[in-house]
C-alpha cells in the first residue's frame, strides 16, 4: 500500500514539520534568490516609478526580460525544492525517495506515460473545441522563435515542477498526513486542501475571488484519489505535466499565474462558474476510466479506512 510505506521509514509527527519547513525554505526563499536578483538588477532605486513596478507581479516580471526568460527562473524555484525534498526524505525520515512515487517494485512509467498523454489529448481537444465554437474568445499569438525556446523549457525544466508539486502533495505529504493521523481520509483530504492554498496568491485567485480555490482542490482531491486507488503517484504525475503543459504551450491569458508564449491568448473574461463546472465533470470521468482500467477496488477501506500503526 502507498501510504503504509512511510510505517518503514522514521515518521514521528515532528520530522513532517521540520522536513516541510526545510522544503519550504529550499523552494521558496533559496529558490527565489535568481528570480529576485533578475528584478532587482533591473530596479532604479532613484526613479519612483520604477520602484512602482514593486506593487504588481506582472510589472515586475516584465522588467526581468522576456516571458521565457521570467518562466525559466519562475521554474529553478521549483528545482531547488526539488533538491530540498530528496534531501528531506533522505536525511530526515531515512527513507527511500522511490516510495514517494510507487508502492510497486519499480516506477511504472507506462502509467505515467499513459496519464499524460490522455490529459494532454483531452485537455488540447478542449481549447480547440472552444476556439472552434468561440474563436472571438482567442487571440492568436504564435510566434516560432519563442514558443520554440518556451518547448524546450517544458520539456526539459517543467517536468521538475509539476514533478515536485506531485511528490510534496500527494507523496510525502499524503503518507505524513496518513502516518500521523492514522487515517487515509486524512491522507488525500488535507493535502488536496494544502494544495489548493499553495496558489492562493496566483493573479486568477485576485481576480476571481477565494472561490476559485475550489477548483484547485478539486483537482488535488482528484490526483489524490488516482494516488490512493492505484498505490503510487505515476498517474497522478502524468496528468499533472501534461496539464501544465497544454496551459503553458497553447493556452495563456493576462490573468494567468504565469505568462508564456502560447499558441493563443484567452481574451474571454473567466468566470468561477465557467472554470469549476466542467471541473465537476471531467474529473469524475477520468477517475471512472482509470478505475476501469487498473481495476481499482475496495474503494473504501482504500479511502476512508484506519491505518494500522505498526509496533
Amino acid at each position: 500500500m502507498f501510504i503504509d510505506q512511510a510505517l518503514d521509514f522514521k515518521n514521528e509527527w515532528w520530522r513532517y514539520i521540520l522536513g516541510f519547513l526545510i522544503i519550504f525554505i529550499f523552494w521558496q526563499l533559496i529558490g527565489a534568490i535568481p528570480l529576485v536578483i533578475g528584478m532587482i538588477s533591473q530596479l532604479d532605486f532613484s526613479d519612483p516609478e520604477s520602484l512602482k513596478a514593486l506593487e504588481n507581479p506582472n510589472d515586475m516580471f516584465s522588467m526581468i526580460g522576456s516571458k521565457n526568460t521570467v518562466l525559466t527562473l519562475l521554474l529553478v524555484s521549483f528545482l531547488i525544492g526539488f533538491i530540498g525534498l530528496f534531501i528531506v526524505v533522505k536525511n530526515i525520515h531515512n527513507q527511500e525517495f522511490k516510495s514517494l512515487i510507487t508502492s510497486r517494485p519499480r516506477i511504472d512509467y507506462k502509467r505515467i506515460l499513459h496519464s499524460f498523454v490522455l490529459i494532454f489529448i483531452v485537455n488540447l481537444s478542449m481549447i480547440f473545441i472552444s476556439y472552434l465554437i468561440s474563436p472571438s474568445s482567442f487571440e492568436y499569438n504564435f510566434q516560432l522563435q519563442p514558443f520554440l525556446i518556451l518547448l524546450l523549457i517544458c520539456i526539459f525544466i517543467l517536468p521538475f515542477q509539476t514533478t515536485f508539486e506531485e511528490l510534496l502533495t500527494r507523496g510525502y505529504l499524503l503518507q505524513g498526513f496518513g502516518v500521523v493521523f492514522k487515517s487515509r481520509a486524512a491522507a488525500f483530504i488535507f493535502p488536496s486542501v494544502i494544495f489548493g492554498f499553495l496558489h492562493i496568491l496566483n493573479p486568477e485567485v485576485s481576480k476571481l475571488g477565494y472561490g476559485f480555490l475550489v477548483a484547485y482542490i478539486l483537482m488535488g482531491v482528484t490526483w489524490g484519489i488516482f494516488t490512493i486507488m492505484d498505490d503510487g503517484n505515476e498517474l497522478a504525475i502524468g496528468a499533472h505535466y501534461a496539464n501544465n503543459l497544454v496551459v503553458f504551450l497553447f493556452l495563456t491569458a493576462d490573468w494567468h499565474a504565469v505568462q508564456t508564449d502560447a499558441v493563443f491568448v484567452s481574451v474571454e473574461e473567466p468566470t468561477i462558474t465557467g472554470m469549476i463546472a466542467p471541473a465537476l465533470i471531467y474529473y469524475p470521468i477520468l477517475i471512472f476510466y482509470f478505475s476501469k482500467k487498473y481495476k481499482w477496488y475496495n474503494w473504501s477501506e482504500k479511502l476512508f479506512g484506519k491505518i494500522n500503526i505498526k509496533k
